[in-house]
């Protein structure tokens, strides 16, 4: 008999434990699919910050910070606290804008560009730099 009122005891016991505890209130979950454009997104921010974080780390721009007054890890840090949307333009920035070039390069382009600009008023006869051209008759000597 007294075994029988243990047994009770310990079945109601539990029976009252597991009934409050499914009364507890669960936080709803919700389940949605993940659009490709968001999945994308994500992606490309990473890419981005990636873009951005070498960027940083080359040792041209770290001495263009130092010689501006400006600790690289400091502005590491700044651009680690940009937005989303920031770090994108900015990498998009990084990748639109040209590359220097070097000093060799842009002497032959502006040397290039100048003699097209005598071949062709030569050729047209208003200068008379070139001997190897037919004069034109803007320069009838």
């Amino acid at each position: 008999m007294l075994m029988n009122k243990i047994k009770s005891k310990t079945i109601a016991y539990t029976a009252v434990g597991a009934i409050s505890l499914a009364s507890v209130p669960v936080v709803p979950v919700h389940a949605a699919l993940v659009d490709n454009d968001r999945l994308v997104g994500a992606e490309q921010t990473l890419s981005d910050r990636d873009t951005v974080n070498a960027f940083m780390e080359r040792s041209d721009v770290r001495s263009q910070f130092e010689a501006l007054g400006v600790d690289p890890e400091e502005a590491k840090e700044r651009v680690a606290a940009l937005s989303d949307d920031e770090i994108s333009q900015l990498a998009e920035r990084i990748n639109s804008d040209p590359a220097g070039q070097g000093a060799v390069g842009a002497i032959v382009g502006a040397a290039l560009i100048i003699f097209i600009v005598l071949l062709v008023t030569d050729l047209l006869g208003f200068t008379n730099v070139f001997d190897f051209t037919n004069k034109g008759a803007a320069n009838p000597s």
